[in-house]
């Protein structure tokens, strides 16, 4: 008797066990959270959102846009809305400081996913902080008064030149204008109402900003400076993001939404 009842219930545990297996279509029968890859696997500081830290105001780049749903506007506003859109992720922008943004302070501190705020991509920022693929291909200028007599790097002896604090526009000055006087800021805003008051006779940074001032009128961007340098969106060290950041900036590449996007702020007739 103890060996027909020792003989059912090894029958019935066989029966148990067979149905905690797998699935027919060879899955487990629990729920892994599927990290099978798909953009709802991607770990951000809130969930479903991608934050993005930029320093704004930086036209063409980042702008206040109140008629936007993120507030925001500019070339790199549209490029992380689009990878966003892409990762099925709401997009989420916050200002902040560039100087916090290139040392790689606000990124290694949670502040955000990713900052998009015409970065050049640097040994030194490399160091800090992951970039993905560049994404904009950038030159350093020279803006005046249209009435100033400087008309090169060569004539900035003496003189009273804007610089961001923190950027490869100051760098390029500080080596290639050693005897200039150096007058560095926080942010693009402050540069160009410093300018407009007559506090500095010129500004050194992105060509894309200086034209961009240009257009308002009374001012001239004089020269250009060829550095090689490439804009990237940067994350922090190893970010999982970068990899699909880079998936989407291809995908972009691909379809001619980059091409676009890219015409929007810089096609020349």
């Amino acid at each position: 008797m103890k060996r027909t009842l020792s003989a059912v219930a090894a029958i019935l545990l066989a029966t148990t066990l067979a149905g905690c297996g797998s699935d027919d279509d060879g899955s487990s029968g629990t729920d892994s959270g599927a990290d099978n890859g798909t953009t709802s696997s991607l770990s951000t500081i809130e969930s479903g959102k991608l934050t993005v830290c930029s320093d704004v105001p930086y036209p063409p780049f980042e702008d206040f846009d109140d008629t936007s749903e993120s507030g925001f506007k500019g070339f790199d506003i549209d490029i992380v809305q689009a990878i966003a859109d892409g990762l099925e992720l709401e997009l989420a922008v916050k200002d902040s400081s560039f100087d916090a943004l290139q040392s790689g302070q606000a990124l290694n501190a949670g502040q955000c996913d990713m900052a998009a705020s015409a970065m050049t991509i640097t040994e030194d920022r490399q160091a800090a902080l992951d970039f993905s693929e560049g994404y904009y291909d950038s030159e350093q200028s020279l803006l005046v008064p249209e009435d100033s007599d400087i008309a090169s790097i060569d004539d900035l002896d003496g003189v009273k030149v804007g610089v961001q604090q923190g950027t490869t526009g100051k760098a390029y000055t500080e080596e290639n204008a050693p005897d200039a006087d150096i007058v560095s800021f926080p942010s693009d805003a402050e540069m160009f109402q410093a300018i407009k008051a007559g506090q500095v006779d010129a500004l050194l940074q992105d060509l894309p900003v200086n034209l961009d001032h240009e257009k308002a009128g009374g001012f001239s961007v004089v020269e250009t400076y060829k550095t090689d340098e490439q804009y990237g969106l940067a994350m922090k060290k190893g970010s999982e993001l970068v990899d699909p950041v880079n998936e989407q900036l291809a995908a972009m590449h691909d379809d001619g939404s980059y091409d676009e996007i890219y015409n929007t702020y810089f096609a020349t007739d």
